[in-house]
């Protein structure tokens, strides 16, 4: 059985979308906290990451292998991340509202969606620039 290796080829640019994501986090945390105060910027904060963590470590995780002879442990690495990004999702929904309840979870919930929905900018932000 041969033992792979971690990818020696260049990542796809995932930091950019995790930037971009942790940048909404913040504006959606200040936004909350002019409209609410204090108690709706934590929530904001708190729902953005429970979105960011999983998306980081996902991040972290699928991108570890490249290359046709690593087919089998590209697929199984993808799967082992999205396992995982699910579990730590679940995980950290449950510690937040068992342990910091969201005083207002309108804002929970929006910062959570707004930071979601910048991975719609994914294909954009994770493109290589063209060297021709």
């Amino acid at each position: 059985m041969r033992n792979p290796e971690p990818a020696q080829l260049k990542r796809p640019r995932f930091t950019h979308l995790l930037m971009v994501q942790s940048g909404i986090v913040l504006v959606v945390a200040l936004v909350s906290a002019l409209m609410g105060g204090e108690s709706a910027a934590l929530s904001a904060l708190l729902g953005g990451l429970v979105c960011l963590l999983p998306n980081a470590y996902f991040a972290w995780r699928v991108f570890r292998f490249q290359g046709a002879r690593f087919a089998r442990d590209i697929v199984k690495s993808f799967y082992r991340a999205e396992a995982g990004k699910f579990g730590l999702t679940a995980a950290l929904f449950t510690l937040v509202f068992v342990a910091v309840p969201p005083s207002n979870p309108a804002f929970f919930f929006g910062a959570y969606v707004a930071t979601l929905s910048a991975q719609w900018l994914g294909p954009w932000l994770l493109r290589r620039p063209s060297h021709t």
